[in-house]
C-alpha cells in the first residue's frame, strides 16, 4: 500500500468509517487534482470568472464587470479568491450580495445558474460559496478573502459552476421568511459568469489586495 501512495503524489487519500462505526470494508475516496494544470503550476490550481451583466438589465441597475480569481494549492490549501468588479456608480452605497451558484448555465442568462451551491443540504449562509456583502469604493469592488470550505478539486470543486452579484444586500438568514434560509432575500441577479480553470497569469498580474499575504518568490 506504502508503494502505491508513493507512486501517486498528486492524489489524496482519505479514509472514511462510514455511520461513525468501524468496518471491515472502509470505504477509500481518491481526490485527484486537474491534471496537467497541478504539474506545471507548482501543485496550485487557479481558476476566472468573467463577470458580465445579464442582457435584460434594468437601467435602474449598474452594468457590473470585471474578475472573481481563485487560487488553491493541492491538497490541503485554503481556497483564496479575489473580487475585482467595477462599473457602479462612484457614490454607490449599496450593499451587493455575490455568491457561488449550482450550475454553470448561463443559456438563459444568470437564472438558469441554479440556487446556491449547496452541496451539504444546510441552510443559507452556511453555503461553501456564500462569498457574503460588498459595497463598492469609487465604484469599485476589490476584496481578497478565503473559503476554507470551497474547493478547485473533488467531488466538491466550483469549477464550472457560477458566481451571480446581486441588486441587493444578503440578510444573512436573519429574515423570518423562507426564502432567507435559502438565498437571504438579495432580490435580482444582475451579473454573473462561469469559473473556469487558468492558467496563473491572470493572478499574478493583479496586484496585490488589501490582506492578501504574497510569499517571496511565489508565482
Amino acid at each position: 500500500m506504502e508503494k502505491i501512495i508513493l507512486q501517486l503524489p498528486l492524489i489524496l487519500l482519505a479514509l472514511h468509517i462510514q455511520s461513525g462505526a468501524f468496518s471491515d470494508s472502509p470505504v477509500l475516496e481518491i481526490i485527484e487534482a486537474p491534471k496537467p494544470e497541478v504539474v506545471e503550476f507548482n501543485n496550485t490550481i487557479y481558476g476566472t470568472c468573467e463577470v458580465t451583466p445579464v442582457t435584460n438589465l434594468p437601467p435602474s441597475q449598474p452594468e457590473i464587470v470585471g474578475q472573481v480569481l481563485f487560487k488553491q494549492i493541492f491538497p490541503n490549501g485554503t481556497l483564496e479568491v479575489k473580487i475585482n468588479l467595477r462599473g457602479l456608480p462612484a457614490d454607490d452605497q449599496q450593499a451587493r450580495a455575490i455568491h457561488i451558484h449550482q450550475y454553470g448555465d448561463l443559456s438563459q442568462g444568470c437564472v438558469t445558474a441554479g440556487a446556491h451551491y449547496n452541496p451539504q443540504a444546510v441552510d443559507h449562509p452556511g453555503h461553501p460559496g456564500d462569498l457574503g456583502n460588498f459595497v463598492s469604493e469609487q465604484g469599485v469592488i476589490r476584496k481578497f478573502m478565503r473559503l476554507p470550505e470551497a474547493k478547485l478539486f473533488g467531488g466538491h470543486s466550483v469549477l464550472g459552476r457560477a458566481v451571480v452579484v446581486y441588486e441587493k444586500e444578503d440578510d444573512l438568514g436573519m429574515g423570518s421568511d423562507e426564502e432567507s434560509k435559502l438565498s437571504g432575500n438579495t432580490g435580482e441577479r444582475i451579473a454573473c459568469c462561469v469559473i473556469g480553470i487558468t492558467s496563473p497569469r491572470l493572478w499574478q498580474e493583479t496586484e496585490p489586495f488589501p490582506g492578501e499575504e504574497v510569499e517571496e518568490g511565489n508565482e
